[in-house]
């Protein structure tokens, strides 16, 4: 999974309420990198994400506000990766989306998954905070991980055995970290 381009989609995450936290990358630059920057590129993350088969309608009020969920979640999920007392203001947006309902689902036909039965944005951003919630308030909060690698950004769900992984992602950020290691050690 190598990253060609800043500004795609990063699905490394482990949940799709991690995983929207990483629609705004680079953090550690002045503005970092705006995945989300338009209505239309958060009804394509919706369909990249899985939680629909096909875009939604995305008004500008929605991606507002959608954004603001996303900065909640990431100042919830630091505060725990950094075990800082939990943002006040981003509980209050996240627990606005998550009093909302999620998207109706319905099992095939042959039982074997279930479907959104045509969801809408406000719809899926609830199901998102759902997941944020479930995530921040049970037992695997304090798996949440920030990337080791001094560049990125980026949090994920450790699901490691041992609890131990330390890159959001081995094939970018493990690898990049690694040939710094070894190179440092070559030119010493």
């Amino acid at each position: 999974m190598v990253f060609q381009d800043e500004a795609a989609f990063r699905f490394v995450g482990g949940r799709v309420s991690v995983d929207l936290t990483a629609t705004r990358g680079l953090r550690w630059r002045d503005r970092g990198v705006e995945r989300v920057p338009a209505p239309a590129d958060l009804a394509r993350w919706f369909v990249e994400a899985g939680l629909t088969a096909s875009p939604v309608p995305v008004s500008a009020a929605t991606h507002r506000s959608a954004l603001e969920l996303r900065e909640a979640l990431y100042r919830l999920m630091r505060g725990r990766v950094l075990g800082e007392p939990l943002d006040r203001r981003a509980i209050d947006v996240v627990n606005g989306w998550a009093a909302k309902a999620p998207p109706a689902v319905r099992l095939t036909a042959d039982g074997s998954e279930k479907r959104l039965v045509k969801p809408t944005a406000g719809e899926l951003l609830a199901l998102v905070a759902h997941d944020g919630v479930d995530l921040l308030g049970g037992p695997h909060a304090n798996r949440l991980r920030e990337c080791s690698r001094d560049t990125c950004t980026l949090l994920y769900l450790d699901a490691s055995r041992a609890g131990s992984r330390r890159w959001c992602s081995m094939e970018v950020c493990g690898s990049r970290d690694k040939m710094v290691r070894y190179r440092r050690r070559d030119a010493e």
